[in-house]
């Protein structure tokens, strides 16, 4: 799978999925969005059958990113089978979204 920008209006719709969804909340002009970005990709090559990734752009969809109460960025969400499950605030390494990730499969 890529990385889908969604939007509000498209939100909903883009989520509906069996399994898990990543939703990374980001903006152009946060630093540690665009690190995180990178890392993002870089499990989307290698994980891309397990776990879909949705990004919303802050500046541009507020809505959505109000609904979820996201107050910092980048802000990274889990959805399982189209509801939220665990909540990460920040940056973090390839190694730790791994283990984020691997304890929700079950």
């Amino acid at each position: 799978m890529t990385i889908c920008h969604t939007t509000d209006t498209t939100f909903t719709n883009d989520l509906k999925n069996d399994g898990l969804t990543l939703v990374n909340f980001w903006a152009t002009w946060c630093a540690p969005c665009r690190f995180f970005g990178t890392i993002l990709e870089a499990f989307d090559r290698e994980h891309n059958s397990d776990v879909r990734i949705l990004k919303v752009n802050v500046d541009e969809e507020a809505n959505t990113a109000a609904q979820f109460g996201v107050m910092s960025i980048p802000t990274t969400i889990l959805f399982k089978n189209g509801e939220p499950v665990d909540k990460i605030v920040g940056a973090i390494p390839v190694e730790e979204l791994k283990k984020f990730i691997d304890s929700h499969k079950k």
